[in-house]
């Protein structure tokens, strides 16, 4: 791949400790804010509780559940054991950053993020937590098998190596081919971001700012992301300089993507593959990498049974991702038996994605507000942590975490309801005061006695002027557009 790679025997210890190390960090916010919200979202009393979808899940699909939901729930039950799952994933990501046992500890993490991700159900059915499982699987490849703490820098086998290399190629050449491809006319001519800092998930107060640019910024920059997009991922193939610029320019695109959005983890993982391109010379001149001596040289070269799984591994893992990225593009591939047949197998194992991220641009915000009232008459907003609802809260910064129900309720809102039932059933928990789901949200204006009458407002969200910021002090304004539902109460045999 790299000429001058096999003259000077390019060491990638550090770049490759500081990935692991943030594939724990990764792990731990994951783990870590799944926990706080679980009992809302999927526990006994949450709004897709997950001993019930597992029982319904076998219900219908007999023993094909097992693989269609790949999870320990099957054998530990769906109650407290998620509870365990959350805490074993913690600790062994602790454990990993510490640098303990690391092939244990990424073994460790995927089987229980897998789990996690099959109880979640759509609350777990993030691009991120995809890519979160097929970096840890990989990673695993990355770092010494053995116990204990290593005591030396492991410069990994240069296969694993570029299997992450590949990982991160398709992330973000995917990223931006499918912006062309999909056809959508703000991406092709360089509008999108006129319409993106607003319409975003959870934007941060900077994105406010970055909307009130002028049109020509706006489309310089949109620019810039097809140009790092679809060229930085080729420089990955490049000698090292140009490896390098690559890889530094993906690192920068993530950093201004952070600064304006609330992604969870998304950019943090991704800046730390990006840092396993950069060789130990390149860190070396921030006096950061580790010394030759100490660098662990009879781990470089694995022989025997590991290695003859990495190329198994590799041939598997590189021949099926192939297919789903050409299909992820090509409506011929798309069609064919093949790509669906191979897609079907290992898509809930969720470890051999396609990717792309905004391949559609939104263009308008409609917003979800949950309103309460005694009589019909007065109602009263129910106020979720991060997304907006009163005009006056600014824009917060929340990622590494990631509030789950805010993310989908954006989702929902951009379709009719019948796409999203579990949005009725959050009403329902309410009306009956479920403490539960009242936890995920920020502010209850009926606490200790639910409300009579619930329904769901669709507003259009925008972000203000300077002028009308200036002026009213407001970060939004919005504009009615439907009842998502109507006015419901429950039964009065209930």
């Amino acid at each position: 791949m790299n000429n001058i790679e096999s003259r000077t025997h390019a060491s990638f210890a550090t770049g490759t400790r500081l990935f692991v190390r943030m594939l724990a960090v990764a792990h731990l916010f994951a783990f870590g804010s799944f926990w706080y919200q679980s009992a809302g979202l999927v526990g006994p009393h949450g709004v897709l509780p997950a001993k019930e979808f597992f029982s319904m899940a076998h219900e219908q699909l007999g023993l094909r559940a097992y693989l269609e939901a790949p999870s320990l729930c099957w054998v530990f039950g769906a109650g407290h054991f998620i509870d365990i799952l959350c805490a074993v994933g913690i600790g062994t990501s602790i454990l990993l950053l510490a640098g303990l046992s690391q092939a244990l500890c990424l073994a460790t993490l995927w089987v229980c993020y897998l789990s996690l991700c099959s109880a979640g159900q759509i609350f777990m059915d993030f691009q991120w937590d995809s890519l979160l499982l097929e970096a840890t699987l990989v990673a695993g490849f990355l770092v010494p098998w053995q116990l204990g703490r290593s005591g030396r820098g492991f410069d990994p086998p240069k296969l694993a190596r570029y299997l992450l290399w590949w990982l991160l190629f398709r992330l973000m050449f995917l990223s931006g081919i499918t912006k062309l491809s999909s056809g959508d006319p703000t991406w092709r001519d360089l509008s999108a971001l006129v319409f993106h800092y607003q319409t975003q998930p959870l934007p941060t107060v900077l994105a406010w700012y970055l909307n009130a640019f002028p049109l020509w910024f706006h489309k310089i920059s949109c620019a810039f992301v097809f140009a790092v997009e679809l060229g930085a991922p080729f420089c990955l193939l490049a000698p090292r300089r140009v490896r390098n610029l690559g890889a530094v320019s993906l690192i920068g695109l993530q950093l201004l993507i952070a600064i304006t959005g609330n992604y969870a983890f998304f950019n943090l993982l991704t800046i730390g593959l990006c840092l396993t391109c950069l060789d130990d010379a390149w860190w070396s001149s921030l006096h950061l990498s580790a010394a030759p001596s100490d660098v662990d040289e009879a781990a470089k070269g694995p022989a025997g049974a590991r290695m003859t799984l990495l190329r198994w591994f590799a041939a598997f893992s590189v021949g099926i991702t192939f297919f789903e990225s050409t299909a992820a593009v090509s409506r011929v591939a798309a069609r064919s038996p093949l790509v669906r047949a191979v897609a079907e197998a290992v898509g809930p194992f969720r470890s051999f994605n396609d990717y792309g991220l905004f391949a559609v641009m939104t263009v308008e915000r409609p917003e979800l507000v949950i309103e309460g009232s005694n009589d019909a008459k007065d109602w009263k907003p129910y106020t979720l942590p991060f997304k907006p609802g009163d005009l006056a809260r600014r824009p917060a910064w929340v990622a590494p975490y990631q509030p789950r129900l805010d993310w989908q309720l954006w989702f929902a809102a951009l379709a009719p309801p019948e796409s999203s039932p579990w949005v009725g059933t959050v009403c329902e928990k309410l009306l009956r005061g479920e403490p539960a789901v009242e936890s995920l949200f920020a502010q209850i204006p009926f606490p200790g006695s639910p409300p009579l009458f619930l329904r769901v407002v669709r507003y259009r969200y925008e972000f203000t002027s300077p002028a009308e910021r200036a002026s009213t002090g407001n970060w939004w304004r919005r504009t009615p557009i439907d009842f998502y539902i109507p006015a419901v109460t429950l039964p009065k045999d209930k």
